[in-house]
């Protein structure tokens, strides 16, 4: 006795793009998760960084602890940037994905203001704890850029992925994939420029 079936379109549709050479499922899948590690590496500099953070601003205190505006500043930078959960969800949403790139930038911003600072206290700048905490922050300044630099590479090759024909038939009808956001110019500038840590 034949059985007939009924299909609906999209599990018709799904089961040609299955068929389809090069319908790109298990590359897109792959492609997702290399950029959430990135997006991670990228999470986790930026957190090295909020981690030293408090013990730079009590370094400068005990140097100059009438500077209370920029230490305050940077302090509530910090705690703002914290504030933002960065999950690889931020990475659905493009204007969470901006505030949490403003809150960086503004960490980046304070961060700048407290070295000035630092240039104008002798004392402080052959202090060796404050010297190791700048050595530190240079280096993760560093690991910053690289690890959004892979993060950056990452997204481009998954959003091609996403938009490019056939794959993007997989990523809109079988994974309901979109493209994830990216680092623009304006925000590579204002995130990318480290506070100045020589002197």
């Amino acid at each position: 006795m034949h059985m007939m079936t009924t299909r609906t379109p999209a599990a018709v549709l799904a089961a040609c793009l299955m068929l389809m050479s090069g319908c790109g499922y298990n590359t897109i899948q792959g492609l997702d998760e290399e950029t959430n590690a990135a997006w991670s590496e990228v999470l986790n500099q930026y957190q090295r960084r909020a981690d030293l953070i408090p013990n730079l601003v009590e370094t400068v205190k005990g140097y100059a602890a009438h500077e209370r505006e920029t230490l305050e500043a940077v302090t509530n930078a910090r705690a703002a940037a914290a504030g933002i959960k960065a999950t690889p969800e931020l990475l659905k949403d493009e204007a969470a994905f901006k505030r949490f790139l403003d809150a960086q930038a503004q960490v980046s911003a304070g961060l700048g203001r407290l070295l000035a600072v630092a240039e104008q206290y002798p004392d402080l700048k052959a202090n060796q704890n404050f010297r190791d905490l700048q050595s530190q922050l240079e280096g993760t300044e560093n690991r910053i850029t690289v690890a959004r630099k892979r993060y950056i590479d990452k997204v481009a090759e998954y959003n091609k992925a996403v938009r490019y024909f056939p794959t993007n038939l997989t990523a809109r009808f079988l994974l309901h994939m979109e493209v994830k956001p990216q680092f623009t110019v304006t925000d590579e500038k204002a995130v990318s420029t480290p506070p100045a840590v020589k002197f």
